[in-house]
C-alpha cells in the first residue's frame, strides 16, 4: 500500500474507483461471455440443489414488521367495534391512536433488536424485549390521554383489551414465525447463498469463522479458484473445489447465488481486480473477506456475518423492498397503460391482419435478468416468412423484409406495446436496458465480443424503455459505437436507479418517441 497515512480513503475507496473505471473500459481482448464455457457436472448438480428461489432475510423481517403494524392496528379497530357502546370518541380518532400505538410499538421493537433473525429463532430470550416495546408504546399513549386530559373520551376496557390482545398476539406470533423460520432454515429457503472465491488455508479461515457465527443465515454453497490443486485442495472445510472463476459465472446464475466472498488479502490488488472484471456482471453482492487484515477501516466500510467483517466492494442492485417497490409501480403503470392504450392495441392488431398475413403477435428470445432467456412479445412488422426471429440480420433503412404499416409501428415503437404483457407476467420492468436477441450482433459480432461488461446490463429486470432510449441511443445498431454508448447509458442507470428515476424516464418516453431518426 502506498498511503498508510489514511487508509480507508486510499484502500477501500481507491480499489471501488478501480473497479468502476476497469468495467466501464473496452480494450482490444475479448471479454469473458457467459455462454463461451459450460461447468464441470459436479457444479451442475450442486447448482441444480439451488435452482429456487429463496427468501432474503431482510425481506422475511420487512413483511414481519407490517404484519406486526396491521395486526395491532386490526386488533385495536376490531375492539373498537365490539366495545362501540361503551365509546364516546369518534371512528376517526380510534384509528389514529391505534395507527400510532401500532407504528410505535413496531418502531421500539426494531430498537430492541426484536427483529434481528436470531431474535426470531430464539422467541424464549427475545419474548420479554418483544412485550417490553410493546407494554411502553402502549404506555406513551395512555400518557399522551393523560396529559392531553382526553382520556374521558375513550373506554378504559378498550385500552386495557387492546394492549392484552395485543400481546396475546405477539406472543403467539413470536413462536409461530420461530418454527417457520427454523424449517426455512432446514430446508434451505431462508438463506443467503455464498461461493467462497480463492482456496486454501485463507479460505478455509473464513469458513470456519462464518460458521462459528450463532446468528449466521450463510449457506456456502462451494468453493472457486483459478490455482491447480498443489496450491487449492480440491476440498477446503468440508467444502469442494467445484471449478474455475470462469466457471464461476455461470454457476452463480444456476444457483441464484447472493453473495460471492473474496478470501484474498487486500495486498493482491491485482488479483481482486482481475477477478471483479469477470465477475462484476453478476446481480449479486460482492464482498472482501476481512478477517484476517491487520488492517482496519471505518465502521462504516464494513458489512458482518455475525460478527465477521466484510468490505463491500459491489452491491446487488435493486434488492429486497427496493425490488418489491419497483415491481409494484410496474404493475400499476402497466394496467394504466393497457386502460388507455386498449385502442392502440385494437387499431394496430387490425391494421396488420388487413395488410399482410400472419399472426398479429410475434415472439422473440431475448436476454432477461440474469442473462436467462426469455420470450419477448411484439407486434409483428415483418412478412412472416421473412420473419428473423434470431435479430441476426439487423432491421435496416428501407428494409423489404418490412411491411409498410410495420415501418410506422417500428418508428413510433407501437410493435413494442405487447411488452406490457411481459411486465404484467414478470419477465420484463417497464424501465430498465432494452433486451436483446440472443443472438443480436453489429458487423458480425455479438454484442459481448464489442463491449467489455455488456453482460452487466443483466444484473437488472430489462425494460420496455430505458435511459439509453430517452438519450436517443434506440433503433438500428450498425456500428461499434452505437452499442458501446447504449451500454454505458444502461449501466449509469443501473448504478443511480430509483423510483424517481424510473418516473422521470416513463413520462418522458412518448416525447422522445418523437425523434424516429434511427428507428426502421
Amino acid at each position: 500500500m502506498d498511503n498508510m497515512e489514511n487508509p480507508d480513503q486510499f484502500d477501500l475507496e481507491a480499489l471501488r474507483r478501480k473497479v468502476s473505471d476497469n468495467n466501464r473500459k473496452e480494450d482490444a481482448r475479448a471479454p469473458f461471455s457467459p455462454e463461451a464455457g459450460d461447468i464441470n457436472a459436479l457444479a451442475r448438480q450442486i447448482a441444480g440443489q439451488f435452482s429456487e428461489s429463496n427468501y432474503s432475510p431482510s425481506m422475511v423481517t420487512g413483511q414481519l414488521r407490517l404484519l406486526d403494524f396491521t395486526s395491532l392496528l386490526a386488533i385495536g379497530l376490531a375492539l373498537h367495534r365490539y366495545l362501540a357502546v361503551l365509546q364516546q370518541a369518534s371512528f376517526l380518532t380510534y384509528l389514529t391512536v391505534a395507527c400510532a400505538g401500532a407504528a410505535l410499538a413496531v418502531l421500539l421493537m426494531q430498537l430492541a433488536d426484536c427483529y434481528q433473525v436470531q431474535a426470531l429463532r430464539t422467541p424464549m430470550r427475545s419474548m420479554p424485549r418483544t412485550l417490553g416495546a410493546w407494554t411502553i408504546a402502549f404506555s406513551l399513549v395512555a400518557l399522551a390521554f393523560f396529559l392531553l386530559k382526553t382520556g374521558e373520551f375513550y373506554s378504559r376496557s378498550w385500552i386495557l383489551l387492546w394492549w392484552g390482545y395485543g400481546s396475546l398476539f405477539l406472543f403467539v406470533q413470536r413462536y409461530l414465525v420461530a418454527f417457520g423460520i427454523r424449517r426455512w432454515a432446514r430446508n434451505g429457503i431462508m438463506e443467503r447463498r455464498a461461493v467462497i472465491v480463492g482456496g486454501g488455508q485463507p479460505a478455509k479461515d473464513l469458513i470456519r469463522a462464518i460458521e462459528q457465527q450463532a446468528d449466521n443465515d450463510i449457506r456456502i454453497c462451494g468453493i472457486f479458484d483459478d490455482r491447480g490443486s498443489a496450491r487449492s485442495p480440491t476440498m477446503v472445510a468440508g467444502y469442494p473445489k467445484l471449478g474455475t472463476v470462469a466457471e464461476l459465472v455461470e454457476f452463480a446464475r444456476l444457483a441464484r447465488i447472493d453473495m460471492l466472498i473474496i478470501s484474498l488479502p487486500l495486498s493482491a490488488e491485482a488479483r481482486i481486480l482481475a477477478l471483479l472484471k469477470k465477475l462484476w456482471v453478476l446481480p449479486v453482492d460482492i464482498r472482501l473477506a476481512a478477517h484476517a487484515n491487520t488492517l482496519r477501516f471505518r465502521p462504516r466500510s464494513y458489512s458482518h456475518v455475525g460478527s465477521v467483517p466484510m468490505l463491500d466492494i459491489l452491491d446487488k442492485p435493486i434488492r429486497d423492498w427496493d425490488s418489491v417497490a419497483k415491481r409494484a409501480f410496474d404493475i400499476f403503470f402497466s394496467l394504466v397503460a393497457l386502460v388507455l392504450l386498449w385502442p392502440v392495441f385494437l387499431a394496430t392488431a387490425i391494421a396488420i391482419k388487413l395488410n399482410s398475413k400472419g399472426p398479429v403477435l410475434f415472439i422473440q428470445k431475448r436476454h432477461g435478468f440474469n442473462n436467462e432467456v426469455i420470450n419477448v412479445l411484439k407486434f409483428r412488422s415483418m412478412y412472416t416468412d421473412m420473419s428473423d426471429p434470431t435479430a441476426r440480420n439487423a432491421v435496416t433503412k428501407g428494409d423489404p423484409r418490412v411491411t409498410r404499416v410495420g415501418r410506422f409501428i417500428r418508428k413510433s415503437s407501437i410493435d413494442e406495446l405487447p411488452q406490457i404483457f411481459n411486465v404484467l407476467r414478470g419477465d420484463l420492468s417497464l424501465v430498465g436496458p432494452r433486451p436483446h436477441a440472443v443472438m443480436a450482433q453489429t458487423q458480425d459480432r455479438h454484442y459481448g465480443d464489442v463491449v467489455e461488461g455488456y453482460f452487466a446490463r443483466h444484473r437488472v429486470k430489462p425494460g420496455v424503455t430505458g435511459w439509453a432510449q430517452i438519450n436517443g441511443w434506440r433503433g438500428e445498431i450498425d456500428n461499434d459505437e452505437k452499442i458501446k454508448f447504449r451500454t454505458a447509458y444502461d449501466l449509469y442507470y443501473i448504478e443511480n436507479w430509483s423510483l424517481l428515476f424510473d418516473l422521470k424516464i416513463l413520462f418522458l418516453t412518448p416525447i422522445k418517441l418523437l425523434n424516429t431518426e434511427n428507428a426502421y
